[in-house]
């Protein structure tokens, strides 16, 4: 795992891909911020993924939603996303869990994914405000959140990567 920047722009190509998948599941993804190496600093890194993020195909962003498990729901295995999934979500209160799972079967059955909020910071009861507010949304309108969510999320996992984050 490379813990610098000047680290990460020296990795091949095949191996930075790897690290950025840990980061977002998407291919697209990493393939394209991989590929604008090297950068200057890590607000530039920061700034071009959260680009990249956003302009995913929405079938890109459903590929890399695969990887996150249920708010509320403990991330399984030893690997670093899903370490870095259950530190995420710490403020899920165990109370709030049952009221979450049947959040999450609401936003899925409306929405067709992975309810997804940038956890890092946020109560139980916060996310859970958040998603019953999210069910109100139209599609299109949850797409640009999701992205954002998505966004903000690895923005957080690029600077633990680089070494800049918890």
């Amino acid at each position: 795992m490379p813990d610098t920047l000047e680290a990460f722009n020296a990795l091949p190509t095949a191996e930075a891909e790897r690290e950025l998948l840990a980061c977002c599941a998407s291919p697209a993804f990493a393939g394209l911020v991989a590929s604008l190496r090297p950068y200057g600093n890590l607000d530039g890194l920061l700034e071009t993924a959260g680009k990249v993020v956003r302009e995913l195909e929405w079938g890109d962003v459903l590929e890399a939603l695969k990887a996150h498990p249920r708010i509320g729901e403990r991330a399984g295995g030893d690997g670093r996303e899903a370490t870095w999934s259950r530190q995420e979500q710490s403020g899920v209160e165990e109370r709030l869990r049952a009221a979450l799972a049947e959040g999450n079967r609401d936003y899925e059955g409306r929405f067709g994914h992975v309810y997804l909020v940038c956890a890092t910071g946020l109560t139980g009861a916060e996310m859970l405000a958040r998603l019953r507010e999210r069910l109100r949304n139209d599609e299109e309108s949850e797409r640009d959140v999701v992205r954002g969510e998505l966004a903000a999320i690895v923005r957080l996992r690029l600077a633990k990567l680089m070494g800049a984050g918890g």
